[in-house]
């Protein structure tokens, strides 16, 4: 056995979880999810206090700014969340009169999405990135980077053993 491996010691999820000690290279990479995880939260408080409205609302609006008269599924799939959650998002823009919902097109069922004077008023004076300061910090990785990472975070994901549902819930919400 290598001098190297025998050091390395194995803490199951839920020995960490009793006040044991999860080891050094467990706690700077915790530490680096913390930054991750407050660098979101600081974001969308500002984006709450500014705008008024929470992180994926004003993300959604930003969406339906840059593409006038498209519909709710588009929405999700431009923002990669559930097409219920989009539903939502789009009738509380609706209440707060930040965004048209048209039946135009010969299936009635369908809608055509538009901001309003008040939503492009929200989006001038909100502070950006519109969708959030973690999908912009991805969106500027090289592919390589993205890939290891995606392949590191698979292996904390299978960890936890967390519902895969939540892949399509936004931070913002």
């Amino acid at each position: 056995m290598s001098s190297t491996r025998s050091r390395r010691r194995s803490v199951s999820p839920r020995d960490a979880g009793l006040g044991g000690d999860i080891g050094e290279p467990a706690t700077r990479v915790l530490r680096r999810f913390r930054l991750v995880f407050n660098a979101v939260k600081t974001h969308f408080q500002q984006v709450e206090r500014t705008a008024g409205l929470g992180g994926a609302q004003l993300w959604a609006l930003s969406i339906i700014h840059a593409r006038p008269g498209l519909g709710v599924s588009e929405l999700a799939r431009a923002m990669d969340v559930k097409q219920s959650t989009a539903s939502n998002l789009v009738r509380a823009l609706a209440e707060r009169e930040l965004v048209e919902v048209a039946r135009e097109a010969a299936d009635r069922r369908a809608v055509q999405l538009r901001v309003r004077p008040a939503g492009r008023k929200v989006l001038r004076e909100a502070p950006g990135p519109f969708s959030g300061v973690l999908p912009q910090a991805l969106a500027s990785l090289d592919a390589q980077t993205l890939a290891r990472l995606d392949a590191d975070l698979a292996q904390v994901i299978a960890v936890l053993g967390v519902d895969a549902q939540g892949a399509k819930v936004p931070l913002g919400q």
